[in-house]
């Protein structure tokens, strides 16, 4: 906690300044660029890694960066399907990030589910679906820990399950709205995004850059 607030008051000090501006007009809407999907796991901060400015991206972060398809998701978990209903319908992001990393728990979970923590394991049934896709058709990379080659698996499931939903796959229909897979190395801080020719993850330098940004 000390972290925390030491955090806050070298904002107020030392960086808010700059940005007075920038927060006076967001404080009027929003309207940032892509819904960005990532696991709450503490390593992953989108905006360091992205360096992206307030109001640039739309974040939701859970357990595992999961995504319940579509009707799959009452009660609390509705939490997911409401922010890509608000981020494409009334914010109108053009493009949606899903982007799971290295070494995450949420994965290790699903290869062994923890004991004494029920509504994680519960969250993690959202998970399912990609663990059979990994059993039944294997790997990307089996050159890395079955935790990595689960969670990369697992962007590919969480992708498809964000094209169940209607207002998202009408939008992609059309042109109008792009679904992107990104895999991020804590321990090297590399993103990596997923290339259909290749049928794997690759390093998103500047020619992939210029791919993603073609299609």
């Amino acid at each position: 906690m000390q972290k925390l607030i030491q955090g806050i008051l070298e904002f107020r000090r030392h960086v808010f300044p700059a940005y007075r501006l920038t927060f006076a007009k967001l404080a009027q809407s929003q309207k940032p660029d892509c819904l960005f999907i990532g696991c709450a796991d503490s390593r992953v901060v989108p905006n360091l890694f992205a360096s992206t400015q307030p109001g640039d991206l739309f974040v939701v972060r859970n357990v595992g960066n999961l995504v319940p398809k579509h009707g799959d998701a009452p009660g609390p978990e509705s939490s997911v399907p409401a922010a890509l209903e608000f981020a494409v319908q009334a914010l109108g992001v053009k493009d949606i990030v899903v982007c799971g990393h290295s070494n995450c728990g949420a994965m290790k979970g699903l290869l062994k589910p923890p004991a004494g923590l029920p509504n994680v394991s519960a969250w993690l049934d959202n998970g399912t679906p990609a663990l059979e896709r990994m059993k039944r058709s294997g790997p990307l990379d089996p050159a890395i820990p079955d935790y990595d080659q689960l969670s990369q698996v697992s962007v590919l499931t969480q992708v498809e399950h964000v094209e169940t939903y209607p207002f998202i796959r009408e939008r992609v229909t059309k042109g109008e709205l792009r679904v992107h897979g990104w895999w991020f190395d804590v321990g090297t801080a590399d993103v990596h995004v997923y290339d259909p020719a290749q049928k794997k993850f690759v390093i998103l330098d500047e020619s992939q850059a210029e791919r993603v940004l073609q299609v």
